[in-house]
């Protein structure tokens, strides 16, 4: 709306307006992803895991290799999301020695997983054995079958 055509030309009336044209580049940094979630995207996309499916529980399996328990944080979040997160730390250099080559990933990771309606998230266990983390969620028992009213009819 042009303000000059309403009658005010005050210079406070122009400046308002000047800050409710807000420019392109301005409006793209709002909608710009922020650092935390980019970080938590590359964690999540560098965290492969497999999800089993059993009679009785789901499994989330993830490789750990050299991390220790205490690097690792199994949470359930919102009532029905498992995360699984934690920081693999770079080994202390000794005195002397230099890397020649580093592929093996440190720093942080995380992975979000949307538990079905039957998980049990009261009955959830984490066991690391051979780096190798495998969390387990029980299932629920399904729902029994509603079983049919019958009413008695009376005769008047």
């Amino acid at each position: 709306m042009d303000f000059r055509l309403a009658g005010f030309e005050s210079p406070l009336f122009t400046t308002l307006h000047q800050l409710m044209d807000v420019p392109d580049e301005a409006e793209k940094s709002f909608n710009a992803p922020t650092r935390t979630y980019v970080r938590d995207a590359r964690a999540m996309a560098s965290t492969p895991a497999d999800v089993k499916e059993y009679p009785g529980s789901y499994a989330f399996v993830i490789d750990m290799p050299g991390l220790k328990s205490g690097d690792i944080k199994v949470q359930v979040e919102e009532e029905n999301v498992l995360v699984i997160s934690g920081e693999r730390k770079r080994e202390e250099e000794k005195e002397g020695a230099k890397y020649l080559r580093m592929e093996r990933r440190v720093g942080k990771f995380m992975r979000k997983f949307v538990l079905p309606e039957n998980a049990n998230t009261e009955a959830v266990s984490a066991l690391c054995r051979d780096g190798v983390l495998t969390v387990t969620v029980e299932k629920l028992p399904p729902p029994e079958p509603k079983k049919p009213k019958t009413i008695e009819v009376k005769i008047a």
